[in-house]
């Protein structure tokens, strides 16, 4: 097994793959995660190194995100066929263990989940789920201010508002919604009436 990479060195082969607008977007994640991560004292080096390689994987095309699949034996939701844009994370998860010697199953698990959520995610989850929604590079979604609010006030919320407005974004375009972010929604819904009671 090889040795984890240098966050440095991780940064180069990134740079080098990624496009420039992917590659900031990258920055934006590892460093609002690592805020978020001391605000909530999570640990700071895993939501940094989740955060960094979160999008790993995100430059292959749907040809070799179907390959890389079929090496790493990773399963594929008939949803993931139509939309291979959801496979990045679980790839990026392979990715990060292989070509990057991560040995951390939380920050593996945080890039696995950072696109459609699980229910019940762990804080470092939570924080690459979130920051991957409201880093600065990204654009101005509606409800972006009060998001960006509770994501340093109450991550259940915080949650609860990305996905609903990831549901309506999906709805009105009459996209497929992949089965994780409704079961993540629904956990977190419940987790949020229990705890505002």
């Amino acid at each position: 097994m090889n040795e984890m990479k240098e966050i440095s060195e991780i940064k180069k082969d990134l740079k080098e793959k990624l496009s420039k607008k992917r590659y900031e977007h990258t920055m934006g994640v590892m460093y609002t995660a690592a805020s978020m991560a001391m605000c909530f004292g999570v640990n700071v080096e895993q939501a940094m190194l989740a955060g960094l390689l979160h999008d790993c994987a995100k430059y292959l095309s749907d040809k070799e995100k179907l390959s890389a699949c079929k090496k790493y034996k990773l399963e594929i939701t008939p949803l993931e066929h139509e939309n291979k844009e959801l496979l990045h994370a679980k790839i990026g998860a392979a990715f990060a263990r292989d070509l990057y010697g991560v040995k951390d199953e939380e920050v593996l698990n945080a890039i696995r989940w950072h696109t459609t959520g699980k229910p019940d995610m762990t804080p470092l989850e939570e924080i690459i789920f979130i920051a991957d929604y409201i880093e600065p590079n990204r654009k101005q979604l509606p409800g972006m201010e009060q998001i960006r609010f509770l994501a340093f006030h109450n991550l259940t919320d915080c949650i609860v508002q990305i996905i609903e407005n990831t549901l309506q974004y999906l709805e009105g375009k009459k996209s497929l919604v992949d089965t994780s972010s409704r079961t993540t929604y629904e956990f977190y819904k419940q987790k949020q009436e229990s705890e505002h009671e």
